[in-house]
């Protein structure tokens, strides 16, 4: 009964408009991340930027799109290619300082005898490949 009383075009309607909603609040929410992380602007424009999407949200976002959308994706780019080096490094660092650790203690294990000089070249050897 209840579906005669809301037929489903209607409720194709509501999806669609509901899609929309959750479209403009992910929009805004990044254009506002994005405002916030530019570099070249100062805090003046900043806050301009913000103030204009507050109190005219969706023209604010189609206005920052137009004008800054594709320094919006260069600026992601570089940041993805920061994080990238970041990891890159730690990931390098740790790697270099797992095999010291492990070559000094392949020459512990040699130094009390443990390890025979061969034993020791064979380990080092797949250590440092």
């Amino acid at each position: 009964m209840a579906a005669y009383t809301y037929p489903l075009l209607s409720v194709f309607w509501t999806l669609l408009w509901f899609f929309c909603f959750v479209l403009f609040i992910w929009l805004f929410v990044v254009v506002v991340i994005d405002v916030f992380r530019s570099h070249d602007m100062g805090g003046w424009g900043k806050a301009g930027w913000l103030i204009f999407l507050i109190v005219l949200p969706l023209i604010g976002i189609l206005v920052y799109l137009i004008a800054r959308g594709g320094s919006m994706q260069e600026r992601r780019v570089a940041e993805m290619r920061q994080q990238e080096r970041e990891f890159r490094s730690y990931v390098q660092d740790v790697a270099q300082s797992s095999s010291a650790d492990e070559l000094a203690k392949l020459a512990d294990l040699r130094a009390r005898g443990v390890l025979t000089e061969e034993e020791f070249q064979a380990q080092k050897a797949k250590i440092l490949a």
